[in-house]
């Protein structure tokens, strides 16, 4: 029987070698076409344009990329989707639960630019993570059918032994936030050769607004590592944090087609500015009304323009609610807590000191999922700034801890107003989720409420 397995899944994967290769000569209708065997059983309309999208992205992009990086995008398919998934169902039958999909861990929070408004602060090598724990974790996380984790930080690149677990996690596909400014044409290269590894970029817009917030300078820099990772053949996105002040400009089509288009992005993604770190404050967050915009303008691209684009808050639907507390991935930190998402700063284990399957059985996780969908309407995703007395309620609950110096400013000082915010937000969201999602004939037109 396991004679079998393996060599349907040795077939599988040649299969998909096999597609991968003539897949750029696929005219788009008939690639469309076959697509819809798979996104018909697909709920909402967003997530049907998302893979549609994605399809056609990696059949453009196919021809351009490096043989390591198409041999990478192979294992993905394979390992990470497919076959990998008899590993996750055999934790669930062994431990009562399911894993999440993906890990998201900052290995450290080091870096060389000091942005405005960032919660990665001053550091030195000693508070990185120690290499050794970062090899242990993606092995359970192997062990469990986990194949996809994201890097962030801090800056990644500044963390020495990065590479080197790259290499040693060649089936694993890594992404990493970066804000670019350490990959030169040496590191772009070295990045083609792994084959496993997609850089997201952070950009703020364009020259003036990425160098007002990280430093003169930085946005020729960023503009040359995505020229150094084509030049390479590499994988690669931008990543955009989203205020009140940048909103119409990073979700306008301009935006989009300069970074997707002319700079060659494979994939875009929008994180909303969150009220963390040092002196939390709400002043820079988008208002409830720039939000609905920001979901109308983000469908409306991927469907006219075929952008492989996408934003937690905005595409709740896309992934089910909330993903936080392990239901589909939680955050490792440079000191080894383990927290419920990037944004929610508390946790009850230290990776140090549990293993993974431990810190995902905790109270803390537990209380989060049994909580979730925290709302049927799926818009309203976040125990944040939707639902935030769903934090505080799994905080008290279990008796986690703040990460950082004044992380418990969402819990306290910032309740009041973090309330208000849900509460307006909910209104507007609650009209769209109504009108958009709840109505077959628009479900239909996969479109926009414009």
């Amino acid at each position: 029987m396991l004679e079998t397995k393996a060599f349907r899944d040795y077939m599988i994967k040649k299969t998909i070698n096999g597609l991968i290769f003539v897949l750029p000569n696929v005219p788009d209708e008939k690639l469309l076409s076959f697509a819809e065997k798979f996104v018909k059983d697909i709920k909402w309309p967003d997530g049907q344009e998302f893979v549609r999208n994605l399809i056609l992205q990696v059949k453009r992009r196919l021809p351009e990329l490096h043989r390591n990086v198409r041999r990478g995008a192979i294992n993905f398919l394979t390992d990470a989707l497919f076959y990998k998934a008899r590993v996750r169902e055999e934790f669930e039958r062994r431990e009562g639960f399911s894993p999440p999909l993906l890990l998201v861990i900052s290995p450290t929070m080091r870096c060389n630019l000091r942005c405005v408004g960032c919660y990665a602060g001053m550091y030195s090598k000693k508070d990185d993570l120690p290499a050794e724990v970062l090899d242990r974790v993606i092995n359970e996380a192997k062990e469990m059918g986990i194949y996809f984790i994201v890097i962030s930080g801090g800056e990644p690149f500044f963390y020495e032994p990065l590479l080197d677990t790259f290499r040693r996690h060649g089936d694993v596909t890594f992404q990493v936030y970066t804000n670019g400014t350490l990959i030169d044409r040496k590191l772009a290269e070295e990045i083609a050769e792994l084959g496993n590894v997609i850089p997201c970029i952070s950009v703020e817009g364009y020259g003036e607004e990425t160098d007002q917030r990280r430093g003169r300078g930085v946005y020729e820099k960023v503009l040359r590592a995505m020229d150094n990772l084509r030049e390479a053949k590499a994988l690669y996105g931008f990543s955009a944090t989203v205020t009140r002040f940048n909103s119409d400009l990073l979700t306008s089509e301009e935006f989009v087609d300069f970074y997707m288009e002319e700079k060659g992005c494979f994939i875009g993604w929008y994180f909303q500015y969150m009220p963390i770190g040092t002196r939390p404050s709400l002043d820079l967050m988008t208002t409830p009304e720039q939000r609905i915009q920001r979901w109308e303008r983000i469908n409306r691209m991927r469907r006219e323009r075929r952008a492989l684009i996408s934003d937690f808050w905005c595409d709740g639907p896309l992934v089910g609610g909330c993903m936080a507390g392990g239901h589909n991935y939680l955050h490792i930190n440079q000191n080894g807590d383990v927290e419920p998402c990037v944004f929610a700063h508390f946790a009850v284990d230290n990776i140090k000191e549990k293993s993974l399957a431990e810190a995902l059985n905790s109270d803390f996780f537990r209380s989060i999922r049994a909580r979730r969908p925290y709302h049927p309407n799926l818009l309203r995703p976040c125990m944040i700034i939707d639902h935030p007395y769903v934090l505080r309620e799994c905080v008290a609950q279990s008796g986690a801890r703040p990460t950082h110096p004044e992380a418990e400013g969402i819990l306290t000082e910032l309740a009041p107003e973090l309330d208000a915010y849900g509460e307006e937000y909910g209104r507007l969201a609650d009209e769209i989720w109504m009108e958009y999602y709840q109505e077959p004939s628009l479900r239909k037109e996969g479109g926009s409420i414009a």
